[in-house]
């Protein structure tokens, strides 16, 4: 199962606006970007998608998000994550 942690597609779908600091696509910030290829642990991958999955339910954009992120993990042929959380 940490495998499909260590594969999932970066939470980012390309919107990459930060009005604030937060990113109103994905609701990471730059330092969240930054990091997010080296937490390679299953353990640090999960806590920033719940991370992520709060920030975003909280500025109202969680089901654009989940919707987009969905079709991202379908085209590069990989389990979405959102699904073992």
């Amino acid at each position: 199962m940490a495998g499909l942690w260590r594969k999932a597609p970066s939470p980012c779908i390309g919107i990459c606006k930060r009005p604030g600091g937060i990113c109103v696509g994905c609701g990471m910030t730059k330092a969240d970007k930054k990091t997010f290829k080296r937490r390679r642990s299953k353990g640090e991958r999960k806590a920033l998608f719940r991370i992520l999955i709060e920030r975003l339910d909280g500025m109202g954009r969680l089901a654009r998000w989940e919707h987009v992120y969905r079709r991202r993990c379908d085209r590069k042929d990989r389990p979405c994550p959102l699904d073992k959380l």
